[in-house]
């Protein structure tokens, strides 16, 4: 039938850009059109009544019948090797990628099969440089973030260094604010603080001498010892002041002993009793002329006077103050509560601050030094101190020593 209609197909055929090969139930060729014979490389005569097979890459036969008798029995329109890559074999034995499309047909009873064939080299060049490129692309794209993070990297660490740099800055102004506030403070304190003694040391020393008569004697000596006792809180500040020096810069030597806690508690009451208010009394602790301890005698009886004078002095008369031990096996607790006016709460974050003396307290002597010079003391000799207060209701302080220390301190 392809031979009586050879014109009228190939008149069709011709027409087609595509290739064109017809192939019978036996897989033989039976018509070709001339872009499949320019793009497997044979002349018409070449392919007449070859199988199929002539086109088709030798690791594809075995395969290719199974697929070829699968479709004839089922034949329907469609395009062959979806998912997979098909290729064809010129006659040259060079191997070349294709697209082909099925379609099956009927001619006096026997059905055919027509294949339409594209050559896809160029699309597949095209393709493949497009993932080239596109690799290309990424693997650029890859190094351009690798760099682009380093760069972020980089940027974080110099913002990390300005902030730290910044700071640093902020923390130097901060210190040098509170130093200045600091001087500010201890030039008001020594303009205050002696100015006043001193003028009553001027004013005693004036009038002593205007008492010239031998009956005038018992109104110069109130004056003498009114001029002693100024000299003696002017030597404290200094001596407090001293203590503060010694402190900052590491010259404190500590004298390690051991002693009997009562002979402190003693010297500190007996001294404290003559400062005290009308109608105020001081409880002395119970049960503690057996204790002993190994520590400072001289720092701890600056603690305890410190602690019981403040508490004196804050406190109104007819008021107690308590003083109670608390014995523990590697530790001692010293107690002093008094029923004072109290530290102010938004004040009390700031007792141990050298200068700071809380607002209700201004109206008193004092250099605001002494809870931190004592506070310096117990820390280098491995004790604590603490308080609780409530304003208008009173304080208590709790210092709790170790019961030994180490040689080094000795």
């Amino acid at each position: 039938m392809f031979k009586l209609n050879a014109d009228i197909f190939e008149t069709l055929s011709e027409a087609i850009p595509e290739g064109v090969i017809v192939v019978d139930k036996k897989q033989e060729i039976v018509a070709t059109n001339t872009s499949a014979l320019e793009m497997f490389g044979y002349d018409k005569e070449e392919l007449d009544k070859q199988r199929l097979e002539i086109l088709i890459p030798q690791r594809y036969h075995r395969q290719h019948g199974g697929h070829f008798s699968s479709f004839y029995r089922n034949a329907e329109k469609r395009t062959m090797g979806i998912g997979r890559e098909l290729f064809g074999i010129k006659k040259s034995g060079e191997e070349f990628p294709i697209e082909v499309g099925l379609a099956p047909f009927e001619l006096s009873g026997d059905t055919f099969i027509m294949a339409l064939m594209v050559d896809i080299t160029v699309r597949k060049e095209t393709e493949q440089r497009i993932l080239d490129l596109n690799a290309e692309l990424e693997m650029k794209v890859k190094e351009r973030t690798k760099e682009l993070q380093h760069t972020v990297l980089e940027l974080q660490t110099e913002v990390e260094k300005r902030k730290k740099a910044e700071e640093k800055a902020l923390e130097s102004l901060q210190r040098e604010r509170e130093l200045n506030e600091l001087k500010t403070k201890f030039l008001s304190l020594v303009s205050h603080e002696f100015k006043t003694p001193l003028t009553g040391i001027l004013t005693s020393a004036v009038l002593v001498g205007k008492y010239e008569k031998t009956d005038h004697q018992p109104k110069r000596e109130k004056h003498l010892d009114l001029i002693k006792n100024k000299v003696h809180y002017l030597d404290g500040i200094l001596n407090d002041f001293l203590s503060v020096e010694r402190l900052e810069s590491g010259k404190v030597n500590y004298k390690i002993s051991t002693f009997q806690l009562s002979k402190v508690l003693n010297e500190v009451i007996y001294s404290a009793n003559m400062l005290l208010k009308s109608g105020q009394r001081i409880n002395y602790p119970e049960n503690v002329d057996e204790i002993a301890i190994t520590f400072d005698e001289k720092i701890l009886t600056l603690v305890l006077t410190n602690l019981v004078s403040n508490a004196i002095k804050y406190s109104p008369e007819n008021t107690v103050i308590d003083i109670k031990t608390t014995e523990a096996s590697d530790t001692l607790l010293l107690t002093v509560r008094d029923q004072g006016m109290g530290i102010p709460k938004k004040d009390q974050k700031h007792v141990f601050q050298r200068y700071f003396r809380a607002e209700n307290a201004t109206t008193y002597q004092g250099t605001g030094i002494g809870l931190n010079i004592i506070k310096g003391h117990l820390d280098n000799l491995g004790g604590t101190i603490s308080f609780i207060s409530q304003e208008g209701k009173g304080s208590t302080f709790t210092v709790e020593l170790p019961r030994t220390l180490s040689k080094i301190y000795s």
